[in-house]
């Protein structure tokens, strides 16, 4: 913990996740969180993610003030995962543009900050294990292939990330803020609000979506078709089980009339 490598520093820190629920060394994991080395103060978030505990979470808000984005934005994807309102209005700020989740040097020097969700693997459990998946419906898919698509696209955004994240929160300013997010410059942002908004399972969304089928970039086009079309059949599902659910009238009600 105390090497001058940088590199030995940021490797302890992930091997302290494995012990990290005594007191003394989560302390000590927490204390990293001022670490000059910006990668070793990011897999200090990493490890407190694994780590289910009110000191654990207070940390994460401390990481959410770092100065460098990528650690804040990784504080704020753990802090979200544990339903902590913090978390959402961190990535709500990120996907409305008022704040940073990549910063120009640290691009420079070829480090991404959503690196762990680059993957299809990682990708995947990323979504089955912080709640990304939606409620599934009968006969249609979660969106999954879609989400990693737009993740393992090398130009993908943290706004777009965001976008992903907050597509389960139902509440109305979240949907608002995705329907604003369409008009996005960032193709990658279009594609993922129109990812998360067609996996809410409103046709009353139809007509955003159809507006998007004209879009400019085919991966914003294709989700937005895809998008129409999967709540179209919910629709239509919908009517079936409404007329199926209406009772029927019974031989002496008809023989009356």
């Amino acid at each position: 913990m105390e090497a001058k490598n940088p590199e030995t520093r940021k490797q302890a820190v992930f091997a302290l996740s494995l012990a990290s629920s005594d007191g003394a060394l989560l302390n000590q994991l927490e204390q990293m969180l001022r670490d000059k080395d910006v990668e070793v103060r990011q897999a200090v978030v990493a490890s407190l993610a694994e780590v289910k505990s009110k000191s654990a979470t207070s940390a994460l808000h401390k990481a959410m003030e770092d100065e460098v984005p990528e650690v804040s934005f990784a504080a704020a994807k753990v802090l979200w995962a544990r339903r902590d309102p913090a978390g959402k209005a961190a990535l709500l700020a990120v996907l409305a543009g008022e704040s940073k989740s990549s910063s120009n040097f640290l691009s420079k020097q070829k480090r991404e900050a959503l690196r762990m969700m680059h993957t299809p693997r990682t990708a995947f459990l990323f979504a089955l294990r912080q709640g990304v998946g939606f409620a599934p419906v009968p006969g249609l898919g979660e969106g999954i292939a879609s989400m990693q698509g737009i993740l393992t696209d090398s130009g993908v955004s943290g706004r777009a990330t965001a976008a992903l994240l907050l597509g389960a929160d139902r509440a109305p300013g979240t949907v608002e803020a995705l329907k604003d997010a369409l008009k996005d410059n960032d193709s990658s942002v279009r594609a993922a609000a129109v990812h998360s908004l067609s996996l809410r399972n409103d046709p009353a969304l139809k007509p955003l979506l159809a507006s998007m089928v004209d879009d400019s970039k085919e991966t914003v086009r294709l989700r937005a078709a895809a998008g129409y079309l999967r709540l179209s059949a919910i629709e239509a599902n919908d009517r079936v089980r409404k007329r199926s659910a209406k009772p029927t009238p019974s031989p002496d009600t008809q023989t009356k009339k």
